[in-house]
């Protein structure tokens, strides 16, 4: 694993023991690269505008020279400001026709140029989102290049080939699409009434830079844009029906987020223990094996203090306790300062527990709940609880094969359940409301009280 990824799974390992407070506002810093699509109407100005209306802020740099391509931008100024790295979103938005030309010409004069844009963008900025401005066929298709490739000859041909051009540079660079050309597309089908273009039929009007604007605040700060009351200059209803439009273009309901399609892959976390259907292993070395998903860089936390740092091409990976008990572990699948947590319990039980009788025989009794005539032997590892937190059934699982007796207590020292005997080992604690409580276990001269939480 080279050093970006190690110190990016070490920020997180730091962030999952801390505790982090969520500010209620949002603060992006972004640089715009791109041309006059982007500079007329100030499209950044009017996203940091509607950030503001709702309480997060829009930090923006601009680097939009008029007509400028992606292969200039390697070459200027663009390249210096993406290179002073700190950024949050970079957007790239490449010359208007470019992309929407012949494959063999895209494939030559456009594709190369974005994968060099946004490697530069994770050289500088490994938590940064790149994020392609996918712009719209002009109102009556390309008419100059139509005579050498038909289908730009109307507004959906050239818009469509847009389309499928962004789509695909989002996909092949590991990056996100803000669409506004779908958002457009949309506005003109359902509400031609809405002039989106300037005089040129090119360039957008106050009310197309809107609809632009609302597709990127949609994806920067991750808000439905149909929640906003902002306006700019638009007659309100005007504004409304610009919102409610790129609303159901970008925005997910469900997940409260921009529609999957339009975003980079967020990693995926999974894992399961592997030869064990029940999680409870009998011997010391475990094997997990790795599910995850769009991960770069995985952080394996086995519960007993242990971690491993793996790359996800990595399948099986193995781990050595050295005593019995419940352990949790967690797995962080990290991906462009990006991350997911799954976690699994497992109960280890060595069948090389010692069971002789130890001569100390004082046992712990923090609530005398014990029977005071009695002499209890106690030893470590006699009782093993898994899982410990739970929200039903938990095992109890002995070194001997002698019937066990149980006692629910509350923290308080209330008896819930009494000598109940534990049938197949199993205790079903679901009737019970959630909490913390003690479980008496008792074993011929054995007892032991042990910690359950109930969820």
């Amino acid at each position: 694993m080279n050093h970006t990824k190690r110190a990016i799974v070490l920020a997180i390992i730091t962030m999952l023991g801390s505790s982090i407070g969520i500010q209620a506002q949002e603060r992006v810093r972004a640089l715009f690269v791109g041309n006059s699509y982007t500079y007329v109407n100030d499209l950044p100005g009017m996203i940091a505008d509607m950030a503001a209306s709702v309480g997060d802020e829009l930090q923006h740099t601009s680097s939009t020279p008029g007509g400028c391509t992606f292969q200039q931008h390697c070459t200027n100024q663009s390249m210096n400001y993406i290179q002073q790295g700190g950024w949050d979103v970079v957007v790239l938005q490449e010359q208007s026709q470019y992309p929407s030309f012949p494959q063999s010409q895209v494939e030559n004069e456009v594709f190369p140029y974005a994968a060099q844009l946004v490697n530069a963008i994770y050289a500088s900025s490994p938590c940064a989102e790149p994020m392609f401005y996918m712009t719209w066929g002009r109102r009556d298709g390309d008419q100059q290049n139509a005579q050498y490739f038909p289908i730009l000859g109307s507004y959906e041909g050239m818009d469509s080939m847009l389309y499928e051009r962004y789509m695909y540079m989002a996909e092949a660079n590991d990056a996100s699409v803000s669409p506004v050309g779908r958002v457009w597309r949309k506005i003109r089908r359902e509400h031609p009434e809405i002039e989106l273009y300037d005089t040129d039929g090119s360039h957008p009007s106050m009310a197309g830079t809107y609809a632009a604007a609302c597709t990127f605040f949609a994806m920067m700060f991750h808000h439905d844009p149909a929640e906003l009351t902002y306006n700019g200059s638009l007659a309100a209803e005007t504004a409304r029906k610009i919102r409610s439009a790129a609303s159901e273009v970008v925005w997910s309901a469900e997940s409260s987020m921009p529609q999957s399609q339009w975003m980079r892959p967020y990693p995926y976390s999974n894992s399961i223990v592997g030869n064990s259907d029940t999680n409870i292993w009998t011997s010391d070395t475990v094997q997990f094996l790795n599910l995850s998903t769009y991960a770069d860089s995985l952080l394996w936390d086995f519960g007993d203090g242990t971690t491993l740092v793996t790359s996800n091409d990595i399948n099986n990976v193995t781990h050595t306790y050295s005593d019995s008990g419940a352990f949790t572990v967690t797995l962080v699948a990290a991906r462009h300062c990006m991350y997911d947590t799954t976690a699994l319990e497992i109960f280890i039980h060595l069948s090389d527990i010692d069971t002789t009788t130890p001569t100390d025989t004082t046992i712990i009794d923090p609530i005398g709940i014990l029977d005071p005539q009695q002499t209890y032997n106690s030893k470590a590892y006699q009782f093993s609880i898994f899982p410990s937190v739970t929200s039903g059934v938990i095992t109890v699982i002995s070194t001997s094969s002698e019937p066990i007796d149980v006692i629910i207590l509350s923290t308080k020292g209330e008896r819930l359940k009494v000598n109940q005997p534990v049938n197949n080992r199993q205790l079903d604690l679901s009737p019970l409301p959630n909490g913390i409580y003690l479980l008496r276990l008792q074993q011929n001269s054995i007892c032991e009280t042990h910690k359950i939480v109930k969820i």
